[in-house]
């Protein structure tokens, strides 16, 4: 029986590595230097962390990695080989930066609400690197993506909401004030904001869409300027009732402008709107099988989403009562 043969990509697996070394720096930075000096802790296995450090002072980066163990070995079945592993040797590289470079780092003492915009602006850029190459830290990620796959049923935030609250909440009873809280949570939202706008913004761009009397000619003008394949439909205006061509094409947004030329170019009377969009997988953009990033920015927009509308009937209640 032949041997499989596994090439291992020498490119690929440098940049890995330099990312996880990049984004737990930067994460590091935002724990160790504005977290732990202003005593409040964010969500998932690092506001344990972080607490149990200003508790006990066990070191940060080890207890991640000691807590993340059991985490990935529950979900190996359920997530699958080649992300997990991945994810073990970020947490592996995190723990050696935490616990050998980043306590050296000098420790802020200033404004604690200056502390939690830091905190959760350093830690959001620290995930969206780690993140883009298709890996993970773990932690309640990976909680929250088990869950979720298999009780879809249940929305991604209201699980990431009922695990990084109820941690976040202990703050109250190890900083002793619920201030902790408070910037628990302005940090765990800054961190969200923070993370889905790099990682969205690396696969988004623009999508045309030309409204034509001849969408062939508007397409070949298109490919020719952009060198971009184009989608063509057939639709038909209920005022007029005449039949147009609809042409969709995705592209950069730097070459947005070139597409709109070119069917100006051909139909001077085209009606063309401009689209934004954050992902796109297929023939001259993102691998389909490139869907790590992908699941947990979804993750955090569904968490965005949750939060922002229970504090809107928060509000609504209030004003409600007021009345």
């Amino acid at each position: 029986m032949e041997k499989v043969k596994y090439k291992i990509d020498g490119k690929k697996v440098s940049m890995d590595i330099a990312s996880d070394i990049v984004g737990s720096l930067l994460m590091g930075a935002g724990v160790y230097i504005f977290a732990a000096g202003s005593n409040f802790a964010t969500g998932g296995v690092s506001g344990i962390a972080l607490m149990l450090n200003h508790i006990f002072g066990i070191p940060m980066g080890s207890f991640s990695l000691f807590m993340n163990i059991p985490l990935i070995l529950i979900s190996y079945r359920i997530l699958g080989r080649k992300f997990l592993l991945c994810t073990l040797r970020t947490l592996v590289i995190q723990a050696l930066v935490f616990d050998y470079i980043c306590v050296r780092f000098p420790v802020y003492e200033g404004e604690a609400l200056l502390a939690a915009l830091y905190t959760g602006v350093l830690m959001g850029a620290g995930l969206a690197v780690i993140y883009i190459r298709d890996s993970s830290t773990g932690g309640s990620d990976l909680i929250i993506m088990s869950i979720h796959k298999l009780k879809p049923h249940m929305s991604i935030g209201s699980i990431s909401l009922m695990i990084d609250g109820c941690i976040i909440m202990c703050g109250i009873f190890v900083f002793g004030k619920i201030d902790a809280v408070l910037y628990g949570v302005i940090a765990s939202t800054c961190c969200t904001i923070v993370m889905d706008k790099i990682v969205a913004g690396t696969g988004s761009g623009k999508i045309a869409m030309v409204i034509c009397d001849d969408g062939m000619k508007v397409a070949g003008a298109i490919s020719e300027a952009t060198e971009r394949g184009s989608t063509m439909i057939k639709a038909m205006g209920p005022y007029t009732g005449k039949e147009r061509d609809v042409v969709i094409c995705a592209c950069s947004k730097r070459e947005i402008f070139k597409v709109r030329h070119a069917a100006y170019a051909v139909d001077p009377g085209a009606l063309i709107m401009v689209l934004r969009y954050d992902e796109t997988f297929g023939y001259g953009f993102k691998r389909p099988e490139q869907r790590a990033a992908q699941l947990i920015v979804e993750q955090k927009e569904a968490e965005t989403q949750e939060a922002m509308e229970m504090a809107k009937a928060v509000l609504e209640e209030e004003n409600s009562s007021e009345k």
